[in-house]
């Protein structure tokens, strides 16, 4: 009797333990069910929230007229902003070269004033001894040679720099190079409208007119 009240106790404590087990057991699985069921409701607000955070493109609030307006005019404004700072780099940029080359125009303008006027210095040189050779009283006919000289110096001088005589006497009158002073009766029928005489000679630089011809017109 005695063995079998041991094996019962036994017995007792072996399904006593089981039923222990077994809700354990059942306690897990609850337990898990239910971190699962908090991970999927997690899940699924992080999913909801992404979702409301990348809308598709057609369901992007759609601005009123007013608001693009506004973007329309802030967009001409900085295009205007920009061009307006071109045109004026662009302005100061022209400036700076009206400024060098009109700077480099008048140092030409100087440099070839300079040369011109030592080419001319040696006929004044002439020019002043032959007026001492007047007060001295010297030959006339040499001095009337050297002055002849001078002026052919004067003449291939000019010649040089550009300069050509304006061909007057005996031409038809030509607005574009005479300057018709007064008209006479013609001394023949062939003169009638041409130049029978010249008052001052004109003169061309390099093809242009620098001072017009004055001239008598027959008629």
């Amino acid at each position: 009797m005695k063995f079998n009240f041991f094996k019962d106790k036994n017995s007792r404590m072996k399904k006593k333990d089981h039923k222990e087990n077994t809700k354990v057991e059942k306690d897990k699985v609850v337990d898990l069910n239910t971190d699962n069921q908090i991970f999927e409701e997690d899940v699924e607000a992080i999913a909801s929230e992404k979702e409301e955070q990348e809308l598709p493109i057609e369901e992007l609030p759609v601005l009123d007229e007013k608001q693009l307006l506004e973007v329309k005019v802030a967009e001409l404004e900085s295009a205007n902003k920009e061009m307006t700072d071109k045109y004026l780099r662009l302005s100061a940029e022209f400036d700076n070269y009206r400024k060098r080359t009109l700077r480099e125009r008048m140092e030409l303008t100087k440099t070839a004033a300079e040369s011109v006027m030592l080419d001319i210095l040696p006929v004044a040189d002439d020019f002043e001894r032959a007026m001492q050779s007047i007060e001295k009283g010297m030959d006339f006919e040499a001095t009337k040679e050297g002055i002849l000289l001078i002026y052919n110096k004067f003449e291939e001088f000019i010649k040089q720099n550009g300069i050509t005589e304006i061909e007057a006497t005996g031409k038809p009158f030509d607005t574009d190079l005479h300057e018709a002073l007064t008209k006479i009766p013609a001394p023949s029928e062939d003169m009638k409208g041409k130049i029978v005489d010249v008052i001052q000679k004109g003169y061309c630089l390099n093809d242009k007119v620098i001072r017009f011809a004055k001239v008598v017109v027959g008629e």
